[in-house]
């Protein structure tokens, strides 16, 4: 049996996210698993590095799966760019050790959220970016971002049930990043809790817009509990942009 590694980019406008749901068919491994399975004559199950909030997308989000099938990685690739909707490519198909898998070996994930910021709207990013006219302080937000860099307990910023599991993250780096009518928050981190990553844009975007302070952040950080405060941003300006392995 063979074990291939995939890169899928995707515009995940219309799924319900990566994970597989047993009430929907819009999911992103559903339809990968569909396309495969049939192309195989076996069931196929994708194992992805994660799940994904429904309504983000991904530039290049890994995953693997077995199969006993002779077809070359090409002739997979070109078949699953055939039959998988328009809204999901698969980049790049590979043959990789059997030990390998996307989700136990990753070791960190890049995460992009994008805004534009102005009066004035653009169709071409409607689907991929948060827009807002209110003029955001990012000094102040680079400030915030610096209380939540490093290893902490960010039960505040998921949705996940206190003790559930453990919610101890580390966030590597975090960049705000701003070019011409766009603003990019770049969140690196070595996992991400369920919603995490809105979340911590959306307390952000709160400091941004003056309605709390940088000190707040951290304030809400060490409470370790949901609050209010922080809303959690919308989903479609959110991109995994980048999962690294030491496998």
């Amino acid at each position: 049996m063979k074990n291939y590694k995939i890169i899928v980019q995707y515009d995940g406008s219309k799924y319900k996210g990566w994970q597989k749901l047993k009430d929907s068919d819009l999911s992103i491994q559903g339809k990968i698993e569909t396309v495969l399975s049939k192309m195989s004559g076996e069931e196929i199950q994708v194992i992805g590095c994660g799940r994904t909030d429904a309504g983000t997308h991904a530039e290049n989000y890994v995953a693997n799966f077995h199969t006993n099938s002779r077809m070359s990685p090409k002739l997979i690739l070109n078949h699953l760019y055939e039959f998988l909707p328009q809204d999901i490519v698969v980049r790049s198909v590979e043959e990789v050790d059997e030990r390998f898998h996307a989700q136990h070996n990753a070791k960190a994930k890049t995460y992009v959220y994008s805004i534009t910021k102005g009066k004035f709207r653009n169709v071409f990013n409607r689907k991929y970016s948060f827009h807002s006219e209110e003029k955001l302080d990012l000094v102040q937000m680079k400030n915030a971002a610096e209380y939540l860099i490093g290893t902490h307990d960010f039960q505040s910023f998921t949705s996940l049930k206190e003790g559930s599991k453990s919610t101890i993250r580390t966030i590597n780096s975090l960049d705000i990043i701003e070019n011409g009518m766009v603003i990019e928050i770049i969140i690196n981190g070595n996992d991400f809790l369920l919603h995490m990553a809105r979340l911590v844009v959306g307390a952000l975007l709160e400091v941004g817009k003056n309605k709390i302070k940088a000190i707040d952040v951290q304030k809400i950080l060490n409470e370790k509990k949901r609050t209010e405060a922080v809303p959690m941003a919308q989903p479609k300006g959110l991109c995994l942009r980048d999962v690294k392995y030491s496998f």
